[in-house]
């Protein structure tokens, strides 16, 4: 490659002078390709003036640097039509070249705010946010035809007080974020799963136990098998579980170190804090068959991977186990039974598929990073577009 490509970054480039200005650096040049008419490829020119476009280039160092191409203005004998001269890595009628705009994105990207970037390189704010939206959806654009991930992740987050909650599309596969949609009701998403492409190749969507993201799977996801997201459901387990200790003893149910002991599983305890919740659970021979139990759920509930044949077995287990919810005389642990028992065969499902939700989890909290860093959106297409490009 010749030095002139290398030092500008451009092909096709000849350096005429190089000298230092205002603490800056001064790149004289001019371009050696081949000239043709933009409307209409003609190549029948005739030279009518010259001119220098000045131009912003890529920084070196600390240095500004700056690059002031020779140009030429052409008569078109072919068309007849009037042009200036055409240079590529340069957009008709801006004053900088695409090297240093896309050095310019990328240290936004990387963190450096909009004022510092303007205070250190002399153009606006509002210029640095233009150029750093221009390229992320020109990212964007070369991923518009992308059909739905087969393996797909949804969950909502919180967005604005004003427009409330926003659904996530992941693409647990390939670990990125396929899109960000604004509302998590079937109502705000009908129009946006009505134009989605490849929405029957889909064969795993993993969900929390929401009611209303199953309803549409169902609806708009024929050939895909619903898996509920095991830290959901262990979850809820946990929560009715407390929420029943607490009707057995009130008091105690707020000791901190209790609970600690009570919420963990059985076989990461030590043995001293064995010791101790045996102590207590002797007091309440109720709770202690409540503790047992719930022991014995969540063990079959952490089980992954497995073949049919084993999950066959377990799921007659679960059935039983949902059985004995229900009709246990309590009322937290009937209603953890009835939501069990309407949210079985997804249950199931975790133990044969290993994929959760846990993925879409970790891009909401990177969500936030983004948020946090421009202090809020209240624009939600620019938030989308950001978390597009930056969470894929």
């Amino acid at each position: 490659m010749p030095h002139d490509a290398v030092i500008l970054g451009l092909k096709d480039y000849e350096i005429k002078d190089m000298y230092r200005a205002d603490g800056g650096l001064v790149i004289e040049a001019r371009y050696s390709g081949p000239v043709l008419c933009p409307h209409c490829n003609g190549v029948r020119l005739r030279k009518k003036d010259r001119f220098v476009r000045r131009l912003r280039h890529e920084s070196w160092g600390m240095r500004q640097c700056h690059v002031h191409l020779e140009a030429l203005k052409f008569h078109c004998q072919d068309c007849g039509r009037y042009f200036n001269q055409r240079f590529p890595g340069i957009r008709c009628r801006y004053r900088s070249t695409e090297v240093f705009r896309r050095q310019i994105f990328w240290q936004h990207y990387d963190g450096i705010c909009r004022k510092r970037l303007s205070e250190r390189q002399h153009i606006g704010t509002a210029t640095v946010e233009r150029w750093f939206h221009d390229f992320l959806e020109r990212e964007i654009s070369e991923r518009s035809d992308e059909p739905c991930p087969q393996e797909l992740g949804i969950d909502e987050h919180f967005f604005t007080k004003q427009k409330g909650y926003a659904t996530t599309f992941c693409d647990l596969k390939h670990h990125k974020v396929y899109d960000v949609v604004l509302g998590r009701s079937e109502l705000s998403l009908q129009a946006y799963m009505g134009r989605l492409r490849g929405k029957d190749k889909v064969r795993v969507v993993c969900i929390d136990l929401s009611s209303s993201y199953r309803s549409i799977i169902r609806k708009y996801f024929p050939n895909a098998k619903i898996v509920a997201d095991r830290f959901h459901v262990m979850r809820l387990v946990n929560h009715h579980f407390l929420a029943a200790w607490r009707e057995i003893d009130p008091q105690r149910s707020r000791n901190r170190g209790l609970l600690s002991l009570m919420r963990r599983h059985e076989e990461n305890l030590k043995p001293e804090q064995k010791e101790r919740l045996q102590a207590y659970l002797a007091e309440y021979p109720a709770l202690e068959a409540i503790y047992a139990f719930k022991q014995r759920l969540c063990r079959l509930l952490r089980k992954k991977c497995c073949t049919a044949k084993r999950c066959r077995r377990w799921i007659r287990r679960l059935i039983s186990y949902i059985n004995q919810l229900k009709t246990c005389g309590i009322e937290q642990l009937e209603t953890l039974g009835r939501t069990l028992g309407s949210w079985d065969g997804e249950i199931a499902a975790m133990w044969r598929f290993s994929k959760n939700n846990g993925i879409t989890e970790g891009f909401h909290n990177k969500m936030e990073t983004i948020s946090r860093m421009a202090y809020g959106f209240r624009n939600f297409d620019n938030y989308r577009l950001r978390v597009r490009v930056m969470c894929a």
